[in-house]
């Protein structure tokens, strides 16, 4: 374990460097999430979306974990980068552990899109929205779950492509139905009955109805049980899948 931490921490350091060298990456993630913010927010302020809660209460745990979903599922465009420059080669021919390589890249992303959620967050209090502290924390944690769960799939998956054009239509073509059918924007429950059913497969979906239960202090509910159920076992599943990549790469 001692180990795995220290060459953990060195692949993270490496990674948060490059980042921190960056502020384009660090600013442009926010874009996106903060635009709805600003010109989607105002629009809802008034309508009813849900049984408790405010607007705001409802639309900006969503926006998180919005900002989690495209941020960590493109991660995996930095690995065909570096497989193309053979960075991931001279690293497969150390004796780092291949779960170290994954984790010290995912705790670097999961760092980095908490600092832009902490951001979001501030913008939306000054904003109007109105949560208990709990229940803040409590969304900060679901959105590092589920950026753990995404990077992970998204290195493993862009093992298995070639080039960024072959990984980018992929992950679109998963990214905007789990927006749509998570209820990220909207509750699912303004939705006609077949398609709030449809959505259930969805795991995003527990994840959004437990952090908005958060949100509105309603800590002991199912849907919290849920969210946290899949949280765990959704992350624990990719990081098992994304290990597995790296060592099937590995030569």
């Amino acid at each position: 374990m001692s180990t795995l931490a220290s060459d953990t921490r060195i692949i993270f350091g490496r990674y948060a460097r490059q980042t921190l060298s960056s502020r384009f990456q660090i600013l442009f993630g926010i874009l996106m999430p903060l635009l709805y913010l600003l010109f989607f927010g105002p629009l809802l302020t008034s309508l009813p979306l849900g049984s408790t809660g405010s607007s705001w209460q409802i639309l900006v745990p969503g926006l998180l974990l919005q900002l989690g979903l495209f941020g960590a599922a493109f991660c995996g465009f930095g690995i065909i980068l570096e497989k193309n420059y053979g960075v991931v080669e001279r690293m497969r021919v150390t004796p780092v552990s291949r779960l170290a390589l994954l984790l010290g890249r995912v705790l670097r992303d999961t760092a980095l899109f908490l600092f832009q959620a902490v951001l979001l967050v501030l913008v939306a209090l000054a904003m109007g929205l109105r949560a208990p502290l709990g229940g803040i924390l409590i969304g900060f944690a679901f959105v590092a779950l589920l950026t753990v769960s995404l990077a992970s799939l998204s290195y493993a998956l862009a093992f298995k492509a070639r080039t960024p054009q072959e990984f980018g239509p992929v992950i679109n073509a998963v990214t905007m139905p789990s927006m749509l059918l998570s209820g990220l924007m909207l509750p699912m429950a303004l939705a006609p009955g077949w398609l709030d059913g449809l959505s259930h497969v969805m795991p995003l979906r527990y994840l959004v109805d437990a952090m908005r239960d958060a949100y509105v202090g309603h800590y002991a509910t199912a849907n919290m049980l849920y969210g946290v159920l899949v949280a765990l076992a959704f992350a624990a599943l990719a990081v098992t899948v994304g290990t597995r990549g790296f060592r099937r790469a590995a030569p």
